[in-house]
């Protein structure tokens, strides 16, 4: 399996940002805390991993008839976004390109396989042990990285997009095509989590925070595998030079009684909002119990 991950090598290095490796202004005295309770989903040594590196691999976890669902509940929302794209001048939103990737957020309110895999039982065991007993989700998408795409996915953290408070949530990339070196597998700074939210700057093509190609990671993982990897973790994805499609679907879960922060009008941290909404952040986990 392609699940050996790797330092970055012959991949597509845009270039460096003027982007110090300083704190998010919001984000006042943050402090990492370590696992201690006894995983029952991942292994000791994944959990000691996510901890030191603020990702980890579990390998093959989905089977080609689960991809197979997953990709053609995904297929008309998908559509949806890339038919968007192709009406507007240039083709892109942010990360979002015609020539580069599509990006569908909010699927669980199309799908009913969709909202019933975001409770799958592993996903809720990985969330059980990484974040504890009371967890719902809090954003899902499905981002497919067209083939010789033009622009790559910029160094960010998830919490770099929405300033979430705990600021630790949790991302499960799940890979539904072999993700490799060629067609933008995830790329890591392992770990940068430690230091909480970093100072993100606004791009032509997304967020952007501080990145070292010298000290990345690259995570090439075979289809079915999940890359679970906090919002505190710094990653980029780089060009599809293949010709085929590069499908992921990335599945978000935030503490229960998390708030947003969205900026006013002054750029100041504006007032919390709670992630709870019924329809779409729906609880997987409520006092250790599995609401699958």
């Amino acid at each position: 399996g392609l699940t050996t991950a790797r330092r970055d090598g012959d991949v597509y290095d845009p270039p460096m940002p003027d982007v110090a490796r300083e704190a998010h202004p919001w984000s006042d005295g943050f402090t990492w805390h370590d696992h201690e309770r006894t995983p029952t989903t991942l292994t000791a040594e994944q959990v000691a991993a996510f901890d030191r590196d603020g990702f980890t691999v579990v390998p093959d976890a989905f089977d080609a008839g689960m991809l197979a669902k997953l990709d053609a509940a995904i297929a008309p929302g998908e559509q949806q976004v890339r038919e968007l794209l192709a009406s507007l001048p240039g083709g892109r939103i942010s990360v979002a390109g015609v020539d580069t990737q599509t990006v569908a957020p909010h699927l669980v309110l199309q799908s009913d396989v969709l909202r019933s895999f975001c409770r799958h039982p592993l996903l809720v065991g990985i969330c059980r042990d990484l974040m504890g007993d009371d967890v719902r989700l809090y954003w899902e998408q499905a981002v497919y990285k067209a083939p010789h795409s033009v622009e790559p996915v910029l160094w960010h953290q998830d919490n770099g997009y929405t300033f979430v408070v705990p600021q630790d949530y949790l991302t499960c990339w799940v890979a539904i095509t072999d993700a490799t070196l060629d067609n933008g597998c995830v790329s890591v700074l392992p770990g940068v989590h430690r230091d909480g939210t970093l100072r993100h700057v606004t791009t032509d093509i997304g967020q952007e925070c501080w990145g070292d190609h010298d000290q990345a990671v690259q995570v090439p993982v075979s289809a079915g595998s999940i890359v679970v990897f906090s919002s505190l973790t710094p990653h980029s994805t780089g060009l599809n030079r293949t010709d085929n499609v590069r499908k992921a679907y990335i599945v978000q879960y935030c503490h229960d009684g998390a708030v947003a922060h969205l900026p006013d009008r002054a750029g100041e941290k504006g007032q919390p909002l709670p992630q709870e909404d019924h329809d779409r952040q729906v609880a997987v986990l409520c006092g250790g119990r599995s609401l699958g």
